[in-house]
């Protein structure tokens, strides 16, 4: 992964990139992306009450429900409060049946056509399902709320450098990063990743947020398209190749491993494997490449000021807010907000009860949004001093 130099003296200013840019990196979620809103509204308090005004990121990327998050930031990339503010309408807005069909016939007919599809005898009498739930409800609601006419306008005013989505192509086996940027940025490709110009729309971010299995895959041009972790292995690299050199990232995961097991655990199930998966899809692979980044630093900080002109590595600083609690236990209590054929579902396929993580990232409802709103909001107020320092301070 190539990094830029961090250098200069306070944040990027509209239009002139020859200072530093801060880049704002939002993983994936599903329901658990709530979290990212409320660390955005403090991000603006902070910014407003340090006497500054528009947004502090002219680099912004994201994958599944942090594209969406990104898009809505990108389309007020001239005012970071603007941005949180309209995102905490959108999510307190949101229920389950705004994202995925929730009725119990939508719900039973599926779980019939799956049944009868592993049956050799009967699967010739049904097509085979696209996923277990049918998320055309987004869709809909996407067209109608963003502004995607906005992201180009903040783009030519100078307030935006460039923004990236991520989806997972399932016949190029690649993850593509969709990017609407200022002309001087260059399609980049590296192994299994790339990146790609475009202006983006409703299809990038469906196709960017369809959870494997959870959701049907979505068409982009000739190709269908998958949630943006399957693939990607170096989350970070969208923003750095549309310049940041110092990135922000907001992660929806706590980092505090679990306990191991005291007797012989329980076999998991189908439910719990599916929510592990997507842990991993969303988390894990970004705590590797915060780890190599931090690994390339340290590396450079050994060397001379001679023998780092003989690399293309760079200096990256990286500052990361994740929740202060384990979003796992806030989903146990409002869990019984997501409709009952939806739980009914959950519970056939073992993700209710001994494990939340599935629950997690399907929970889309007002009380378990605000909550996660909330503790973001805590979570980036308590880190004002050292959010704002990294932001301003010139580098090293």
């Amino acid at each position: 992964m190539r990094h830029a130099e961090t250098s200069a003296e306070a944040a990027c200013k509209p239009g002139d990139w020859s200072g530093p840019c801060a880049g704002l990196v939002l993983p994936g979620g599903g329901a658990r992306g709530a979290y990212q809103v409320g660390v955005l509204r403090a991000l603006g308090d902070i910014w407003a009450e340090s006497g500054r005004s528009g947004n502090p990121f002219p680099v912004i990327s994201g994958s599944s429900a942090g594209a969406i998050n990104a898009a809505v930031v990108a389309s007020h990339g001239d005012s970071i409060a603007e941005a949180a503010t309209r995102l905490e309408r959108f999510w307190k807005s949101l229920h389950c049946s705004r994202i995925y069909r929730t009725d119990a016939w939508t719900i039973f007919a599926t779980g019939l056509r799956w049944m009868l599809s592993f049956s050799p005898l009967l699967n010739s009498l049904v097509s085979q399902p696209k996923s277990l739930l049918d998320n055309e409800p987004l869709r809909e609601f996407l067209a109608s709320e963003l502004l995607f006419d906005r992201i180009q306008a903040c783009i030519d005013s100078g307030d935006l450098r460039g923004v990236a989505v991520t989806a997972s192509g399932y016949t190029c086996a690649s993850a593509i990063s969709f990017y609407q940027a200022e002309a001087a940025a260059q399609p980049w490709v590296r192994a299994r990743r790339s990146g790609r110009a475009t202006r983006l729309g409703v299809q990038h971010l469906m196709g960017s947020a369809a959870l494997p299995l959870l959701f049907p895959a979505y068409r982009i041009g000739n190709e269908f398209f998958g949630d943006g972790g399957m693939r990607m292995v170096a989350p970070l690299s969208p923003a750095i190749h549309l310049g940041a050199d110092r990135l922000l990232v907001v992660t929806t995961r706590d980092e505090r491993p679990d306990p191991e097991p005291s007797a012989t655990a329980q076999y998991p199930t189908f439910g719990e494997v599916g929510g592990y998966l997507l842990d991993t899809i969303f988390m894990d692979r970004l705590t590797a490449d915060i780890a190599r980044l931090e690994r390339i630093n340290e590396t450079l900080s050994l060397m001379s000021p001679e023998q780092r002109c003989q690399t293309s590595l760079k200096q990256i600083k990286a500052l990361v807010i994740r929740p202060s609690v384990d979003l796992r236990e806030v989903t146990r209590h409002h869990a019984a907000a997501i409709p009952w054929p939806v739980r009914l579902l959950l519970r056939t396929l073992g993700g209710w009860g001994r494990d939340w993580r599935m629950a997690s990232y399907l929970l889309f409802e007002p009380p378990y949004a605000s909550e996660l709103i909330e503790l973001g909001y805590q979570d980036g107020k308590a880190r004002a001093e050292e959010v704002l320092a990294f932001l301003t301070e010139p580098a090293d």
